[in-house]
C-alpha cells in the first residue's frame, strides 16, 4: 500500500483536502436554494461518498507488496481487528450525523457562518483530543494558541450571524417601500419548470442582498426559514460541530490503537482499511435516516417518497460530485494526519475560507449588509486565517514503532 511519509507530502494532502472539503458544502447549499429536497440530495451524496472510499482503498490501499506488518487493504479485511474497526465505524457515524445536521444549518445560518462555527468547535475539541492521542508529537506551545484563535472565531461567527439576521429583518420591513419604488421583483415560476442544472437565473433574480432577493429565495428553497427562531439554526450548528469534533479522534484510535485493544501480532488498521469501514458506517446511517426523512421530514420540509427520489434527476449530478469531493477530501485528510499527526491535519478545518468564497460568489451572502456585519465578518476571517496558520506550524512527524 502507498504510505505518505514526508511532512511535505502530508501538507500537500491537507491542501487538496482543504479545497475539496470547502467546496462540497457549497454544492449542496446550491441545490437546497434551488428547491431540491435535502433528503434527495443527501441520498445521492452518500452513494458517491462511499464510492470514493472504495476507489481509494482499491488503489492506494493495494499499491505495492503486502506484508504481515503492513498488509494491503483486501488482506486486512479478513484479519481479527474488529476493535479498531468499531472505532472507525463510530467515527463514520458521528461524521454522518454532523454532515446531515449541517445540511439544515446552512439554510438557517448561512454557509459561511455554519462552516466557521462547526470547524472551530472541531478544532477546539478534536485537536485537543488528537494531541494527547498522538503522544504529543505536535508542538503544544504553537498548537494551543491556534486552538484559542479558533475559539475566538466561534464567538465572532455567532456575532456575524446575529448581525446579519438583524440586517435581513430590517430589509424585509422595507419591502413594501421598495416595491412601491419599482423594485424588480419577479414571481418565481413553478418548481417543475425550473432546470436545477442550469445556473441561468439572471432574468428572474432581483439584486442579491435586497428584500426582494430574500423573499424570492424563501419561495424557491426547500427549507423554509422565515418566522423561525435563529436559535434553532445555532443549536443545529453547535450540535454538528460537536459531532465533527469526535470523528477524527475516533479514526486516530482506529489506525494507531493507542488503547491497545488489538490482540498481539495483529497489525494496526491501515488508513485505507479504516477509511473504508468509516465510510460504510457513514453511508448506512445516512441512508437509514434520510429514507425515514422522506416520509417523516423535519423542520416542516415537504414529504416525499422513495419513488419520487429515484425519479428526481434535477441536480443529481451536482449531488454526486459533492459526494466525491467530500469522500476524497476526508481520505486525503486522514492520509496527511497519519503522517504528520491528526492534530495538525485538523488544519483542513480552514475549509470555511473556501466555503465563504463560494457563499459570497454563488449566493450573495452579506450583500448590502451593515458596516457592523462587514467588520465582524472580516474579523472572523482574519482570526480564522491566523488560527489555521498557527495550527499548520505545529505539524510534527509520526515515527512507526
Amino acid at each position: 500500500m502507498y504510505v505518505v511519509e514526508s511532512k511535505e507530502g502530508a501538507i500537500a494532502c491537507m491542501v487538496l483536502a482543504l479545497l475539496f472539503l470547502g467546496t462540497w458544502p457549497a454544492l449542496l447549499t446550491l441545490l437546497e436554494r434551488r428547491g431540491r429536497l435535502p433528503q434527495h440530495t443527501y441520498l445521492d451524496y452518500s452513494i458517491t461518498n462511499l464510492l470514493a472510499a472504495v476507489i481509494i482503498a482499491l488503489t492506494f490501499g493495494e499499491i505495492g507488496n503486502s506484508s504481515n506488518d503492513h498488509p494491503n487493504f483486501i488482506q486486512q479485511l479478513s484479519q481479527d481487528n474488529w476493535s479498531s474497526v468499531m472505532f472507525a465505524m463510530a467515527g463514520g457515524i458521528v461524521l454522518s450525523l454532523g454532515n446531515l445536521s449541517t445540511q439544515y444549518a446552512w439554510a438557517f445560518v448561512g454557509l459561511s457562518v455554519t462552516e466557521v462555527i462547526t470547524s472551530s468547535i472541531t478544532v477546539v475539541i478534536g485537536t485537543t483530543l488528537n494531541y494527547f492521542l498522538d503522544d504529543k508529537i505536535n508542538k503544544a506551545q504553537i498548537l494551543f494558541p491556534g486552538v484559542a484563535c479558533f475559539l475566538v472565531a466561534v464567538c465572532l461567527g455567532s456575532a456575524v450571524h446575529s448581525s446579519n439576521a438583524a440586517d435581513n429583518k430590517a430589509k424585509l420591513k422595507t419591502l413594501s417601500v421598495d416595491t412601491n419604488k419599482g423594485s424588480n421583483t419577479t414571481d418565481v415560476p413553478p418548481k417543475s419548470s425550473q432546470d436545477l442544472e442550469s445556473a441561468d437565473y439572471s432574468s428572474l433574480k432581483p439584486k442579491a442582498g435586497t428584500a426582494d432577493f430574500l423573499v424570492q429565495l424563501e419561495n424557491r428553497r426547500s427549507i423554509k426559514v422565515f418566522g423561525k427562531s435563529t436559535v434553532i439554526g445555532l443549536f443545529i450548528t453547535f450540535f454538528a460541530g460537536v459531532c465533527f469534533s469526535l470523528f477524527s479522534p475516533a479514526f486516530n484510535l482506529a489506525t494507531n490503537d493507542q488503547w491497545h485493544t488489538l490482540k498481539d501480532g495483529v497489525p494496526h488498521l491501515a488508513v485505507y482499511t479504516a477509511f473504508f469501514y468509516f465510510s460504510v458506517s457513514c453511508f448506512v446511517i445516512a441512508i437509514v435516516l434520510n429514507v425515514v426523512f422522506l416520509y417523516r421530514p423535519v423542520l416542516n420540509s415537504p414529504k416525499t417518497t422513495f419513488k419520487a427520489y429515484v425519479n428526481d434527476w434535477n441536480g443529481r449530478g451536482w449531488a454526486f460530485l459533492a459526494g466525491f469531493l467530500c469522500g476524497f477530501g476526508n481520505g486525503l485528510q486522514f492520509m496527511g494526519g497519519q503522517a504528520a499527526g491528526y492534530a495538525a491535519a485538523d488544519a483542513v478545518q480552514a475549509l470555511p475560507l473556501v466555503s465563504t468564497f463560494w457563499g459570497i460568489l454563488l449566493f450573495g451572502e452579506y450583500r448590502r449588509s451593515s458596516k457592523k456585519t462587514y467588520a465582524l465578518l472580516i474579523s472572523m476571517l482574519l482570526m480564522f486565517m491566523v488560527a489555521v496558520g498557527v495550527l499548520m506550524a505545529s505539524s510534527g512527524h509520526r515515527t512507526e514503532s
